[in-house]
């Protein structure tokens, strides 16, 4: 048996415009391993959420996948129809969406909308065990049996989030994908979220792709990260690795970025502004905002490569 659950390969998600097309996700590769929690992390517009949301195949005109193929496990998610599709999602691979409220059907009560996304799979066949057990999954997440005859009005904003993965691990799903569950939240409800979903991974045994901008967050979550940076993946290895010595230029410069308790009031900032995806720099993306760019960087766009074992980065340096 294969060690990887998911794998995503030369992934490319466009959006059409009267002006040309904009390049969202330009070329994804990356794999996620059985139980592995893998965060992908970067600016915004660096093209991480299109990309799970690409992944379960929930991109709407004018987005479309113009190329690549995504597995999850022997199922070929990129090529399947969109009524194949429709039954992988919520038993194989679930997504906990960022924005709670506005994922939640404000006038249905919150036993209804868990239910039913197990009536859409399986003609209601199930649909009696897991009313039965609603209690139950409740409580995983931290939730009273009470909440589930409420509207999402009357939770506060941690609780309409623990609801949101409640109904992703509802059928048990073999990987979830968490696309910034915190956002909008207090510090110290991030951390019972998170502890949350991580209580609820290693219950079910599944794999988790946590997509988000909060590099703090990403080094206490995850096992490895993806740096992604104009649609593309610039650097990827483990969280450890790369907060300890990061090789991208841009991965340095985004660590460096980050507040510290030693240098108090001291800002460091990334010079310049991301890129345009309707018209991109040749070569290698990040080249006019680089300190280390070099004539070649202009020129030719550096494939993701494996330079140290595990250690994977797009970059003319090395």
């Amino acid at each position: 048996m294969s060690d990887e659950i998911l794998t995503v390969d030369d992934l490319r998600v466009y959006y059409e415009t009267p002006a040309g097309p904009v390049k969202a996700v330009d070329g994804v590769t990356f794999a996620l391993k059985r139980g592995e929690r893998f965060g992908l992390v970067g600016e915004s517009g660096s093209g991480k959420s299109t990309t799970a949301f690409a992944i379960m195949r929930l991109i709407k005109p004018p987005g479309h996948i113009v190329g690549g193929k995504i597995r999850l496990g022997d199922v070929p998610l990129s090529d399947l129809s969109e009524e194949e599709i429709r039954k992988v999602r919520l038993a194989e691979i679930a997504l906990v969406p960022q924005g709670a409220m506005n994922s939640l059907n404000p006038v249905m009560r919150i036993k209804d909308q868990i239910l039913d996304g197990v009536k859409a799979h399986a003609n209601g066949k199930g649909e009696r065990e897991l009313a039965d057990r609603l209690p139950e999954l409740l409580s995983t997440v931290g939730l009273q049996p009470h909440v589930l005859n409420l509207f999402p009005h009357e939770l506060s904003g941690g609780m309409k989030q623990r609801v949101c993965i409640a109904i992703g691990i509802s059928m048990r799903p073999k990987v979830i994908i968490a696309d910034e569950p915190t956002s909008a939240l207090d510090v110290v409800v991030q951390r019972q979220i998170m502890q949350t979903l991580g209580n609820v991974q290693q219950r079910l045994e599944a794999s988790v792709l946590l997509v988000g901008h909060d590099m703090g967050l990403m080094a206490q979550f995850v096992d490895r990260i993806g740096v992604m940076y104009g649609g593309r993946l610039v650097e990827v290895g483990p969280v450890r690795d790369i907060f300890g010595e990061p090789l991208h230029p841009y991965t340095q410069m985004l660590i460096s970025s980050l507040p510290s308790l030693t240098t108090k009031g001291v800002f460091q900032g990334i010079p310049g502004t991301p890129p345009s995806l309707l018209s991109p720099p040749s070569g290698c993306v990040f080249h006019p905002r680089c300190p280390k760019v070099m004539s070649q960087c202009s020129i030719d766009i550096p494939p993701l490569r494996e330079v140290r074992p595990g250690r994977w980065v797009a970059c003319h340096l090395y």
